[in-house]
This record gives C-alpha cells, sequence and structure tokens, in this order.
C-alpha cells in the first residue's frame, strides 16, 4: 500500500486524462453517432446507404485495430497530429456508430402516431426530429447510452497500448515497471474503474427516473 499512498499524485493525474479522454470521445461520438441517426431515417436515399455502410463497417473493427491505423498509420500519409487527440478521434469515430445504433433504438420507441400526427400537421422533416422525435428519444435512451460510456470508460485504456501513458492504465503500468507490485498497482487501478462505472450507473438510474417518459 506504500506504493499507492506515495503515488496518489500519479494515479490522481492518469484518472483525469481517462476522464478527460472518456468525456472528449463520448461528446464527439454522440454528436456523429446522431449525424449518423438522423441520415440513416432521412427519406434521402444516398445518405441513408452511406451511413449504413459506414455504421455497418467501422463497427466491424476492433477498437484497438483502429488506435493503430491512426496512430502510426496516418503519420505514413503525412497526416501528424498530438497523440491523445488522435487517440480521442480514432475512439470517437468507432464509438459513434454504436451510439447510431442506441438513438435509433430511441427512434423507433417514439409511437409512430405522434410522427404521422406532426406530418399531418405540415411539419418538415427536420421540424418532426427536432420537435416530436428527438426529445422523446434521447430520454428513453439514457441507460443505454450510460452503458455506452462506461464502456467508453473502461476502453479508454485501450489508449496506453498506443502510447498514451499519460491515461489511468499508462501511469499504472509505468508505476508497476517501478516497483513491480502489479497486484497492488493494477488492483487500485481497478478499483478506480469500479468507482468511475458505479458513479456513471447510479447517475443514468437517477435521470432515468426523473426523465422517463410516460406513455
Amino acid at each position: 500500500m506504500d506504493v499507492i499512498a506515495g503515488n496518489l499524485d500519479v494515479f490522481g493525474q492518469g484518472l483525469l486524462i481517462s476522464i478527460q479522454i472518456s468525456v472528449s470521445t463520448f461528446v464527439l461520438a454522440g454528436g456523429l453517432g446522431l449525424l449518423l441517426t438522423v441520415c440513416r431515417i432521412s427519406p434521402v436515399l444516398p445518405l441513408r446507404l452511406a451511413a449504413t455502410a459506414y455504421v455497418e463497417l467501422v463497427r466491424s473493427i476492433p477498437l484497438l485495430v483502429l488506435l493503430i491505423l491512426f496512430v502510426f498509420g496516418l503519420p505514413e500519409i503525412g497526416l501528424v497530429g498530438p497523440l491523445l487527440g488522435t487517440a480521442v478521434v480514432a475512439m470517437s469515430l468507432y464509438w459513434a456508430t454504436f451510439f447510431s445504433e442506441t438513438m435509433r433504438s430511441g427512434v423507433r420507441a417514439v409511437p409512430q402516431g405522434q410522427i404521422e400526427a406532426a406530418r399531418a400537421l405540415g411539419f418538415t422533416f427536420g421540424q418532426v426530429l427536432r420537435l416530436v422525435v428527438l426529445p422523446q428519444a434521447l430520454r428513453t435512451i439514457i441507460q443505454p447510452l450510460a452503458s455506452l460510456l462506461i464502456a467508453i470508460v473502461l476502453n479508454s485504456s485501450l489508449a496506453a497500448a498506443v502510447g498514451v501513458t499519460q491515461e489511468l492504465t499508462g501511469q499504472t503500468q509505468l508505476l508497476d515497471q517501478r516497483y513491480a507490485q502489479p497486484l497492488v498497482t493494477f488492483g487500485a487501478a481497478a478499483i478506480c474503474y469500479v468507482a468511475m462505472a458505479f458513479i456513471i450507473g447510479r447517475s443514468a438510474g437517477y435521470l432515468d427516473r426523473r426523465l422517463a417518459v410516460q406513455r
């Protein structure tokens, strides 16, 4: 335990970076996932086909493979960026496909009668989405979105595999190399991940109870 007590600042910094990666990925992936969802339910056929092809292709690639392609492959064609930012972009592009599927399930939960009524009133496609569909769909998928956030937090540890040593798992690996006490160091990291998942789950449960759509 002396290893943990003597390196609380290291664990704290790693935890903050992991949270930063997770939140940035969640926001970017959520925005792109919403765009993909709109395209997939759009009346414009090319948009539906392009969005569907993107989702089916990207979600079939392991996240670690995508990270390696971005971090080590893009510099080969002259695209060089900050390591942390590159990892966040790769993760966002990957998780956006899962956001799209989750949001599409929320859209399907909206009663078809409400959509038809909005169309009968002369609402455009954009107005139907903005005023009728999305407000209900997003409130329906609070728990699934929380599960996605938990998955993003846990998989942020993969950033350490491509050289992002600032985040929690990367810092834990460095401490293990220094002290050779993997049970203690990685056990502490595991507790941090469990705590984050617990907080997200409890918060989502509270929001779900407060914002649940009454049918």
